[in-house]
């Protein structure tokens, strides 16, 4: 598969018809993202990782199940989720959601100062532990949302529901989440 990179489309198609080859790029390029959706579903790295693999392997089997012309992206994430989902459900309640923003946001950036650094961290901290108290649904939408940086059609696509529900739904996660951060209302989060 040499020359110009091949659309998730055109690869899928040939995994349909057994190219291993079209799927092994799939799970390159789709990777991250699918270990991502599985953190902030099941928030540590073992399950995620876990999850993520199986849904790969999941996913594959049920190739002839996606319709042509459809994102395989959302497609993908959303049996990722529910792989993510099932492990949450069968084992007891994880530990915090531990996420890594400070490397994944502030890259590029001036290097803050000792005071702003630290300020910067208990920030980081606050929403980590309030991300950690919301449901595994709100986690996820506002993840695909602000981490992932999906649009409200991929979302509603991954999400199984309409465009609607997306902006409703995310709108609720993010009033449960100003919820546990009283301390960002009106400021400049």
């Amino acid at each position: 598969m040499e020359g110009r990179p091949l659309e998730d489309q055109q690869l899928v198609e040939r995994a349909k018809r057994g190219d291993v080859d079209a799927y092994q790029v799939l799970v390159q390029r789709h990777q991250d993202a699918a270990f991502r959706t599985a953190y902030f579903v099941a928030g540590q790295t073992g399950d995620a990782e876990d999850a993520a693999q199986d849904a790969f392997v999941k996913a594959y089997r049920a190739l002839g199940s996606f319709r042509s012309g459809s994102s395989f992206k959302p497609w993908l994430l959303a049996i990722v989720a529910n792989e993510a989902r099932n492990r949450i459900r069968s084992a007891s309640r994880r530990e915090s959601l531990a996420l890594r923003l400070a490397e994944s946001r502030h890259r590029g950036g001036a290097v803050p100062s000792p005071e702003g650094a630290a300020l910067a961290r208990a920030d980081q901290e606050a929403l980590v532990s309030a991300l950690g108290e919301l449901s595994g649904e709100d986690r996820l939408v506002i993840a695909y949302r602000y981490f992932m940086e999906m649009n409200e059609k991929e979302m509603a696509e991954a999400l199984g529901c309409r465009p609607g529900t997306v902006k409703s739904r995310l709108s609720r996660a993010l009033a449960r989440l100003r919820e546990r951060l009283p301390e960002f209302e009106g400021g400049g989060g």
